[in-house]
């Protein structure tokens, strides 16, 4: 596999999907395979929750109350983990954002990037992804919806997907 480019994956959960929304958890997938985790304790002013959200992630607020780092933690270990990296996100529109409101919370500058994913792929990435993501969650036995699972199965997506690829030329 040395011969492909393994992307380091970030994905992102948040009480919800839309306005009022704000991260809950973080997870990243590097390219060695290791994969983190943290979760985040909501700021006095981050009201908004989405239950079905919840019923997505299985994150109550009660585990984020019980086991959530403050957004300064949470982001200062990201920086400390990730700095000077370029992490790729499949749903890069609400990650960034919910990073973005993370670090702002913080009051940190954050010392990495979000890509899309999708600017790594070649038009036969497309046709594969769906395929192999299900296959893939299935062989791993990944069955919760959590941001380092997540962040994983991507990641093992896009290198299964960039093989086939590679293997058509």
């Amino acid at each position: 596999m040395s011969d492909i480019f393994i992307p380091a994956v970030i994905d992102v959960e948040a009480s919800g999907f839309g306005l009022g929304s704000y991260p809950i958890e973080v997870g990243v997938a590097l390219p060695d395979g290791k994969t983190h985790c943290f979760l985040i304790k909501p700021e006095p002013r981050w009201t908004h929750w989405d239950p079905k959200a919840e019923q997505a992630h299985g994150i109550s607020r009660e585990i984020l109350a019980s086991r959530g780092k403050s957004p300064y933690q949470v982001a200062d270990s990201l920086n400390e983990l990730l700095a000077g990296q370029t992490l790729y996100s499949d749903a890069w529109g609400y990650d960034n954002t919910w990073i973005a409101l993370l670090f702002d919370a913080a009051e940190l500058p954050q010392t990495f990037r979000v890509a899309q994913l999708q600017g790594l792929f070649q038009e036969a990435h497309y046709d594969l992804w769906n395929p192999a993501y299900t296959r893939l969650q299935r062989e791993l036995g990944i069955s919760r919806h959590r941001a380092s699972s997540d962040a994983y199965l991507i990641q093992q997506t896009f290198i299964q997907t960039s093989l086939a690829v590679k293997g058509r030329r």
